[in-house]
């Protein structure tokens, strides 16, 4: 009975979305502002029934009804209940539906915080989401229908074995938070369209929801990366997989959308930029989408999927992606280019990390779809790796790392360069002391990883010029600059935090890139292996039975100095109902570096096949991305970028600092 309700909840929510994508825009056009008013109300309608319906589908999962189609291809009796639960989003059918979820959530934020927004932007928005909320109620409906049923089966066939993990607690639900999220800067840029008024107030509401977005998505991709990392046993934490790049393209455009918005509402310039962005964010996201479910692409990422499920999907892509890029066309022509600047000033900065971000994110894109369109045209199978990525990618990137810090410091309409180099003149002495210090204890060879190293520090030192100049640390007694400190607006805090983070995150690439180190050895019992500053001891391995699966690990005790800091347990598992075999590292952590095992295989005398990896600063990668998110929520809990505080008028005095 409960499966049929959840069924039903999906039927009565897209109808009432398909009335909502309706009436309030009517009434935006014929002036009835009881018309507009009805998209809160459905909005929060539509909310609940997604949330009875999903609710529905993970009790299935808790109580492993096997009648239902979705729950028997995709869970066990034996599994733990967590990962019961968690399979709700683990496969195609429930991923599609967590995906409607979050679509109704942010409409629903809409209505509860949106009070500010003038009621026919509201009205479109909400009229905008909804069409995305029919669209994909429909797809799940027509083709991705997670309450199948069918005669109950006594056993299910288990989830993916890789997705038994708490990553898949933590990483699809903030992955699509931020993929999803995009969806509100794309109905405010359509709404506003629509209305054909787009100004600096627009700006204003769009950052927050731009924002949250971006933190989230921020956060997804990093846990996938951890998650990758330790889960999958290969040892690495980016495979620049078609599937991984898919959710990076987002994020790209969506840090250019961040800045570009910061433009406009301080300058009213960049609108029609801006405006697309917001158009191609959210485009970038359905591609992923669409690169994930449609079958075109194969990766450990990917859902299965049949071709009337890719060709729907390809549907809603052109649908939205080219009816916003024509009415954007036919709307672009009314609107103004906005104030003048300088190009050395703020301005001209946020243009330049424009104009990087677009290009890094071509670049991504023409790799990710190449082998696409190539097997497609000649019917041959080319594949774009890491090498072609790294080098194009982190090219293009090197000019916005180097100017990062000049921007916020930069004045608006016209800077002085001169000055500013002055005041980052400490940033660019402790780079290049690093970059000594660093070629002194090198490798020949790895002439590249001092200048890596140089540019993370100067990152980090001069995100924070910023601070020091605004609080006038250099002439402040102490406690006279720790009230200053404490005074900054949060925004000034977030942009250091932010910008310092990526200097964080580019330390630990180049780190681990530049001095990790590979073992691959066959220890006899008893026997050891030296790497580096450790020793590690083979002292026999052991078999045991879990409740869907059965395990073989050897036992490695980890010397440093001659005495013991750690054991090692990596494992080899196999997962029965799915036939399937996975690899369970064992990583030991020292400072921000790891030591990485991985097994291979176990002879019948004893011996192992282990895969030894020293990662140094690895874990710095992953620091940097939540020094990222805590600068996200540093600038949402800022009070002039609230979701539902009015828009200001423009000040003619100074101008607000870069957030």
């Amino acid at each position: 009975m409960i499966v049929e309700l959840g069924h039903l909840a999906l039927v009565l929510a897209f109808a009432l979305a398909v009335v909502q994508s309706i009436v309030p825009i009517w009434g935006t056009f014929s002036g009835d502002r009881r018309l507009m008013a009805t998209a809160d109300t459905s909005s929060l309608g539509i909310l609940f029934f997604v949330t009875l319906s999903f609710g529905a589908l993970m009790w299935s999962y808790a109580v492993s009804d096997f009648s239902v189609v979705n729950v028997w291809q995709n869970s066990h009796s034996q599994m733990p209940f967590l990962f019961k639960l968690t399979g709700t989003w683990g496969n195609h059918e429930g991923s599609m539906l967590l995906w409607v979820f979050i679509l109704a959530l942010f409409a629903a934020a809409v209505s509860l915080f949106g009070s500010a927004l003038p009621p026919s932007l509201r009205a479109n928005v909400q009229g905008v989401q909804a069409w995305l909320l029919a669209t994909f109620l429909l797809f799940i409906l027509l083709t991705s229908n997670p309450f199948a049923r069918q005669e109950a089966a006594l056993e299910g066939q288990d989830l993916n074995p890789i997705l038994q993990d708490i990553g898949l607690a933590i990483h699809p639900p903030m992955l699509y938070l931020g993929y999803v999220g995009f969806s509100i800067t794309f109905a405010f840029a359509i709404a506003a369209l629509i209305d054909g008024k787009i100004d600096s107030a627009w700006a204003r509401w769009v950052r927050p929801w731009t924002f949250i977005a971006w933190t989230f998505l921020t956060a997804g991709i990093s846990m996938g990366s951890y998650w990758a990392y330790y889960e999958l046993g290969w040892g690495g934490w980016w495979f620049w997989d078609p599937v991984e790049n898919a959710s990076f393209l987002p994020w790209l455009s969506g840090t250019a959308l961040l800045h570009s918005a910061l433009v406009m509402e301080k300058r009213d310039a960049l609108k029609i930029w801006t405006v697309l962005l917001a158009i191609l964010t959210f485009s970038l996201s359905l591609l992923g989408t669409f690169l994930v479910r449609s079958g075109v692409l194969t990766s450990v990422h990917t859902f299965a999927s049949d071709p009337t499920r890719g060709l729907f999907i390809l549907a809603i892509l052109s649908a939205f992606v080219g009816g916003a890029l024509f009415l954007f066309i036919l709307r672009s022509s009314r609107l103004e280019a906005g104030g003048l600047f300088a190009p050395v000033s703020r301005e001209g900065a946020l243009v330049f990390n424009n104009l990087i971000l677009s290009a890094a994110a071509a670049t991504v894109l023409i790799g990710t779809l190449y082998p696409v369109v190539y097997e497609a045209f000649t019917d041959a199978k080319i594949s774009v790796g890491a090498p072609f990525f790294n080098l194009t990618f982190g090219l293009v990137m090197i000019p916005l790392l180097i100017a990062v810090p000049f921007g916020p410091l930069l004045a608006w309409k016209r800077g002085d360069l001169l000055g500013i180099s002055q005041r980052l003149m400490f940033a660019f002495l402790a780079a290049i002391l690093v970059i000594i210090l660093t070629g002194a204890f090198t490798q020949k060879g790895q002439w590249l990883a001092p200048l890596g190293v140089g540019l993370a520090v100067w990152l980090m030192v001069g995100s924070f010029a910023e601070v020091i100049q605004r609080a006038g640390l250099r002439k402040a007694t102490l406690a006279v600059a720790s009230r200053r400190l404490a005074g900054l607006p949060r925004s000034v805090w977030a942009t250091a935090l932010a910008h310092c983070g990526i200097g964080v995150t580019l330390l630990g690439i180049v780190c681990v890139t530049a001095f990790e180190t590979e073992t691959i050895t066959v220890l006899k019992p008893a026997e050891s292996v030296v790497v580096g500053e450790f020793s590690l001891r083979h002292e026999g391995y052991a078999s045991r039975t879990a409740d869907n699966y059965s395990e073989r690990s050897a036992r490695i005790s980890i010397f440093k100095s001659g005495e013991i800091v750690a054991v090692g347990t990596p494992s080899k598992r196999f997962f029965p109902a799915r036939q399937m075999p996975t690899s369970e590292a064992s990583i030991h952590t020292f400072g921000f570096s790891q030591l990485y095992l991985a097994l291979g295989d176990v002879e019948g005398d004893g011996n192992v096949t282990l895969r030894i990896w020293w990662k140094p600063m690895i874990l710095l990668i992953w620091l940097g991305t939540v020094i990222m998110v805590i600068a996200g929520v540093i600038s949402l809990s800022d009070r002039r970028l609230r979701i539902g505080a009015p828009a200001r008028r423009k000040s003619k005095g100074k101008a607000a600092s870069h957030a």
